[in-house]
């Protein structure tokens, strides 16, 4: 039997936020430091209950905007701070990263891409963009990938293997084949442990110079 876990990929999936746009996690501190929260109060709140808490209802559409606001809120509240959940939901999209967009481009040319995101049905479209125009750019950039895989239309979100599954499904590639990119360790290891050769993404520049390494050909412009 042939062993591929040294085998050149056929396949690289991306996580949306946080690798393609630049991260959430910005906008949640610059907030936070605005109306005199703890830094990281809201990547903590969304880290409790990881899979009932009022992000997860949000991102499986189980809940509405308004009831995802409302349920937010009282998560907040019961940890001893106020916040304003819409504000919270405006800072969700983020920019566009060019050279993760030149690498995608790059990647599209040689391998089977497709974008694995937890998102919401907020803002304009699957990038959650804040108008009109940032959803056209948004798009655009959705059109380099073969395959979107939304939790939200789904019904279930990383890091729900399932997730994982439906995307190597979806473009034919089993996972041990597959290289991922994500901003987000607890979205990280279940794909590793599916056999993907996994990237966590901070500074953008070394995770794609990692995936250069990976793919074996040049990402940069």
């Amino acid at each position: 039997m042939l062993n591929t876990s040294h085998a050149p990929p056929l396949a690289v999936l991306w996580d949306f936020g946080g690798v393609i746009l630049t991260s959430p996690f910005e906008a949640f501190r610059r907030y936070e430091n605005e109306a005199g929260l703890p830094e990281d109060f809201i990547r903590g709140l969304n880290a409790r209950n990881p899979d009932v808490n009022a992000w997860a209802k949000m991102e499986r559409s189980e809940v509405t905007l308004a009831q995802f606001v409302a349920l937010f809120e009282a998560e907040a509240a019961a940890h001893g701070h106020k916040l304003d959940g819409w504000r919270v939901l405006q800072a969700i999209s983020g920019d566009i990263r060019p050279q993760m967009v030149e690498a995608l481009r790059r990647c599209k040319a040689a391998f089977r891409v497709a974008c694995i995101t937890n998102n919401m049905k907020h803002g304009e479209g699957p990038g959650m963009a804040r108008s009109p125009d940032r959803a056209a750019a948004v798009a655009e950039v959705m059109t380099l990938f073969e395959h979107v895989v939304e939790s939200s239309k789904l019904g279930f979100r990383k890091p729900d293997p399932r997730i994982y599954q439906h995307a190597c499904e979806l473009i034919g590639v089993p996972p041990e084949r597959c290289v991922y990119l994500d901003d987000l360790g607890i979205n990280l290891k279940p794909a590793k442990a599916l056999g993907m050769r996994t990237i966590k993404v901070g500074d953008p520049d070394k995770a794609i110079a990692e995936l250069e390494a990976i793919v074996g050909i040049p990402l940069k412009g």
